[in-house]
């Protein structure tokens, strides 16, 4: 059983919670209060116009729940695997939702509905991009698992049992990558507005030149090799 993580996952997945912060307190802040990385709230939405009869709202939610389930499947088609693995496209995925968020700002900004099916897009390729690591599940976009999971590790501790170390580093991970990226996000959509959104783009971006750029030096080594 590993007990530690490599260090490149914890810090992909720090770097990724961020990006999900930045990007989540744009929908708070610009677009009525809606969630744009994770699907929890808006299917709650959902059913209460539904519920309520609001056809117009129903739909507009319905199109950000299947724009993450497109995302998720771009993912799916681009990686074609779960599990973590140095040597896969994930700079193909990092790029493209660079792209999309990129695209995103100019239609938010003309208040078009597909601002925000684009951006959530982006958001369900990156949580799809990397789902497990020898048995950990790796969720950056929503901090629902994560949370959940920390007081479950913390309950086992405190009953003196025995915890899964790299668990416990994956939630501290990200928990604390999407609350810093929140307010690194709110800070700067009060000067930015949905601008805000190239900052997580220029970081997608970089992260997959940078990504692309050591597979071509160092080859496809997998996570076992040298870069933990």
């Amino acid at each position: 059983m590993i007990k530690r993580m490599p260090r490149w996952i914890l810090l992909g997945a720090w770097l990724l919670a961020c990006i999900a912060g930045m990007i989540n307190v744009v929908g708070f802040m610009g677009l009525e209060q809606h969630a744009i990385t994770h699907l929890t709230g808006t299917s709650t939405l959902l059913g209460a116009a539904i519920a309520q009869g609001r056809g117009g709202l129903a739909l507009e939610l319905a199109g950000a729940i299947l724009a993450f389930l497109l995302g998720a499947l771009l993912s799916g088609l681009i990686i074609r695997n779960t599990s973590l693995s140095l040597g896969r496209h994930y700079n193909a995925v990092l790029a493209l939702e660079a792209g999309l968020l990129v695209l995103a700002v100019p239609l938010l900004e003309r208040h078009s509905l597909s601002g925000l099916y684009v951006a959530a897009t982006a958001c369900g390729l990156q949580n799809a991009m990397a789902t497990t690591y020898s048995g950990a599940v790796i969720r950056t976009t929503h901090l629902s698992g994560m949370v959940t999971d920390l007081g479950l590790l913390l309950g086992q501790l405190l009953r003196g049992i025995v915890i899964e170390r790299r668990r416990l580093a994956v939630c501290l991970t990200v928990i604390s990558g999407f609350l810093i990226g929140s307010l690194i996000g709110a800070l700067l959509f009060s000067w930015l507005q949905f601008r805000t959104l190239l900052v997580p783009a220029a970081l997608t971006g970089v992260t997959a030149l940078a990504y692309g750029a050591y597979l071509s030096r160092h080859g496809h080594r997998n996570e076992h090799g040298s870069s933990r």
